[in-house]
């Protein structure tokens, strides 16, 4: 979600201005059905979309570098041992990421669009809810944050995950005594929550699964 920033500095306002032309700070959000927060990544410039949002946001981190919750639980028969987000079309197609299906080909399939659609404005109604708890803030120095000089340099995504990449060899490769996975484990990690073969499998079985519990073959 993009939020107004009306008092961005004017220096800034190249970088914080999206296709609206108005200075915007997007807001990534995590929520649940009674608009519990999970997750929140604030402040990143208005000309960022969904898809490189979700490049710089700490969302996996914890999943790839192997400090989140175990998870192992059953689809439709087949196990599987990570979380996953109802998304909307705009994302990728990540193992972690379920999207409705843009154009079903069959009642399982439709049903399963229709049921995720609605559990995913859980998300918007979120939102809503944040909106309506706005408070204007009207310090001149109200914020605080730090802004990178050159947010419009269209190498400087490639350079943040490079540099990622180089701070994770140097603190992943070490004894595996010490509780820490190795750069292989966190590389294997990092293909796995990105991977679109691993997205296809598990709507294939959130599919199937749900359209069984309707209590009709599919």
């Amino acid at each position: 979600m993009h939020w107004e920033w009306k008092n961005c500095p004017t220096g800034w306002q190249g970088s914080f201005s999206g296709k609206s032309r108005k200075s915007t700070i997007v807001l990534e959000a995590v929520a649940d059905f009674d608009t519990w927060i999970w997750h929140a990544f604030f402040g990143i410039p208005g000309t960022q979309n969904d898809i490189t949002v979700l490049g710089r946001s700490p969302l996996f981190d914890a999943l790839t570098e192997g400090q989140s919750p175990q998870l192992d639980y059953h689809i439709n028969n087949h196990r599987y041992n990570m979380g996953y987000y109802l998304a909307n079309g705009i994302y990728p197609k990540w193992a972690t990421l379920v999207q409705a299906i843009r154009r079903p080909q069959n009642e399982a399939e439709a049903y399963f669009t229709t049921k995720q659609e609605a559990f995913r404005k859980d998300v918007e109604r979120a939102f809503g809810v944040l909106q309506n708890m706005i408070v204007e803030d009207e310090r001149a120095d109200y914020y605080n944050g730090e802004s990178d000089d050159d947010e419009s340099d269209p190498n400087r995504s490639r350079r943040a995950r490079a540099r990622i990449l180089d701070e994770a060899r140097e603190n992943l490769e070490r004894d595996p005594r010490s509780g820490r996975i190795t750069m292989s484990e966190y590389m294997s990690r990092y293909r796995m929550i990105r991977s679109p073969v691993g997205n296809r499998h598990l709507q294939d079985d959130l599919v199937q699964h749900l359209w069984s519990l309707r209590g009709q073959a599919p």
